[in-house]
């Protein structure tokens, strides 16, 4: 059973996390521009770089589950979900089950696209 410190040492990750991402997605978008959502492709693709790092250095380790906890589920966590998704679908991948992998891919943004257009309408009819 998860304590009470581990709670607030994930949430301490995650406000660490967050605000990183804000703040790096705003140099990023300062620097790049806003035609295409650079900032936030910045933060999935080093977030994603990040847990694996973590993930390797830390898989064998039984010693570093508070670590993990810390760096994996609070920073990364806040910094970007899409990490623990990639980190998720490189899994599938190197245990060969291929198939799995290409239906998180495939599910994954089709769902998530679907639910980002029924959650702003559903806002948009709640806001008229």
């Amino acid at each position: 059973m998860k304590t009470l410190t581990t709670y607030t040492v994930i949430a301490l990750g995650s406000a660490v996390g967050g605000v990183g991402r804000h703040w790096l997605g705003m140099l990023v978008a300062q620097r790049m521009g806003t035609s295409f959502p650079w900032g936030t492709l910045f933060v999935n693709v080093t977030g994603s770089f990040l847990i694996g790092l973590v993930a390797a250095m830390t898989d064998t380790r039984p010693d570093s589950q508070p670590a993990r906890e810390f760096l994996m589920v609070g920073i990364l966590g806040g910094y970007t979900t899409f990490s623990a998704f990639s980190l998720q679908t490189f899994a599938l991948v190197r245990d060969g089950k291929i198939l799995f992998a290409g239906a998180n891919v495939a599910l994954s943004v089709a769902l998530c696209l679907l639910a980002v257009w029924a959650g702003y309408a559903i806002g948009k009819l709640n806001a008229a």
